[in-house]
């Protein structure tokens, strides 16, 4: 066998290899994204998950089609800056870790509105800081654009059974549900009050072992839902809202 064969054979051999392996990449990063997607969107159908019981539709009984199915149908997904204006940029390219790191005025937030047989919910992404690394979740309000209807979380590295329970405990979760973030017409969000809640409709109690996540939850709250206030106004203003709606 010549030289010059082997040396053909081995570059055609190490052309069709790297060839092969760029498509498994590819077929292998494709799954990845979507898959992710499909978690993300979950995370958001969990904060309306007792209207989509309601309506006939648990979300543990859902598949990834159906999930994908919903937000085809019966989600809007808008981006606005920090005036509250939409904005005309493609929604799944945005990035919110990264939007966290521009100035505020220069941010770009995202809204997933959830139709549910003419029932609107508003989906608010928060991102922030918790004891050990960033922790980020999405809020839920009913059509008044006040009342929470639900709350998931979920964190880059708090500590399991303490910090981590922001993602983990349904029942600790389970508190936002009822919740206002304004008092009458003032915007005062939620806090996560270290030995327990003393505010009804303004206060979940806080986690055991847990006084520095806590306050980073209600930190991000704060300062996440803050910076829609100007788009939640306009949609209020939009719905015909009033302040009797607000307390």
């Amino acid at each position: 066998m010549s030289t010059k064969y082997i040396y053909t054979f081995g570059v055609i051999m190490t052309v069709v290899v790297a060839l092969v392996l760029a498509g498994f990449r590819t077929v292998t990063a494709d799954a990845a994204a979507r898959n992710e997607d499909i978690f993300n969107k979950r995370e958001i159908l969990a904060t309306v998950a007792e209207p989509l019981a309601e309506a006939g539709t648990p979300i543990g009984t859902l598949t990834d089609e159906q999930v994908l199915e919903i937000f085809d149908n019966q989600v809007e997904q808008v981006l606005v800056n920090s005036a509250g204006e939409q904005v005309d940029q493609e929604f799944s390219a945005l990035d919110l870790a990264k939007e966290y790191k521009k100035p505020e005025d220069a941010r770009i937030y995202p809204v997933n509105i959830f139709d549910l047989n003419g029932d609107k919910y508003y989906v608010f992404s928060v991102r922030g800081n918790g004891l050990w690394d960033a922790i980020w979740g999405n809020i839920a309000l009913a059509s008044d654009l006040n009342t929470v209807t639900g709350a998931s979380f979920d964190h880059a590295g708090e500590t399991p059974g303490l910090g981590a329970e922001i993602k983990d405990n349904s029942g600790w979760k389970s508190q936002f549900k009822g919740k206002k973030i304004f008092d009458g017409d003032k915007f005062v969000s939620i806090i996560v009050r270290k030995g327990g809640a003393v505010d009804p409709d303004h206060d979940v109690d806080g986690l055991s072992g847990a006084t520095v996540t806590g306050d980073g939850v209600t930190k991000m709250l704060w300062n996440g839902l803050k910076a829609y206030e100007p788009f939640i106004e306009e949609q209020r203003a939009e719905n015909g809202a009033t302040s009797m709606n607000l307390k």
